[in-house]
């Protein structure tokens, strides 16, 4: 008789959160990063991929009517603009304390995201631990942070630039103004294939880490309230795999 009880219990204290949705939060401008397939990418102003497409079904859900996902031109413009409160939600996104400070975090990460290094085809070196990159010039993209411990040891041992764009990024390591680059797995594989790169570089074994990617509110967004009914969509979606199902859907349409 008890168990009979708790699921129209538990219905009602999500009634709340659907009220809330529909009174304080008619529409959501939500972004992410606009080089990261097949997680986030830029189409037509807009940021697609299975992370959009992820927290863009969930707000629906909680009645949300009208989400507008936004593309800023370039990963640290997103950040800005969420950080501001110009855009509610970002997607993608590790966690750091520095952005703790403006950003909400949905626990838990919507996947885990292994962070590689990336050399020119026969530029390989031997690589087991992070001082192995010390004396050699790293490149990654602006904006772009590996967590706090690593984030540490990248600013006080070694010299990694900060390019403007992933394809940028690319270009200095062909053009030998890098000896490494530092990136996603799975988007720098998809990156290096877009640019025609696929067969220039090589992705060392070893990785660097790997961190968990976040759905965050801004701190300055009417819509914020979501946050605790959006973790419980959130861990639901997840458990019956279609967090899965849409990166899968996501790749397959990337390596059209």
């Amino acid at each position: 008789m008890k168990m009979k009880l708790l699921a129209p219990f538990a219905a009602f204290l999500l009634l709340p959160a659907f009220a809330t949705a529909q009174t304080t939060c008619p529409a959501l401008v939500i972004t992410g990063h606009p080089t990261y397939m097949p997680v986030a990418w830029a189409a037509d102003g807009k940021i697609t991929g299975a992370a959009p497409e992820l927290v863009t079904g969930i707000v629906r859900k909680l009645g949300v009517k009208t989400v507008t996902s936004k593309d800023y031109g370039s990963w640290e413009k997103a950040q800005a603009a969420v950080k501001s409160g110009e855009a509610d939600v970002i997607f993608g996104i590790y966690k750091n304390d520095e952005r703790m400070q403006w950003l909400d975090y949905v626990e838990p990460p919507f996947m885990m995201d292994p962070v590689s290094v990336i050399v020119r085809q026969g530029g390989s070196f031997p690589y087991a631990h992070w001082d192995d990159l010390k004396g050699r010039k790293g490149i990654t993209n602006a904006g772009e942070s590996f967590g706090n411990k690593f984030d540490g040891f990248m600013a006080t041992d070694l010299t990694v630039a900060r390019a403007q764009g992933v394809d940028k990024a690319f270009e200095a390591l062909q053009n030998k103004s890098a000896d490494y680059l530092i990136i996603g797995l799975y988007p720098g594989k998809l990156e290096a294939k877009r640019l025609g790169m696929a067969t220039k570089v090589e992705i060392l074994p070893k990785e660097i880490a790997s961190f968990g990617m976040y759905v965050g509110f801004s701190k300055k967004s009417k819509c914020n309230g979501l946050k605790t009914a959006f973790a419980e969509s959130l861990k639901k979606e997840m458990a019956d795999g279609h967090v899965n199902q849409l990166l899968e859907a996501a790749q397959k349409q990337v390596e059209k």
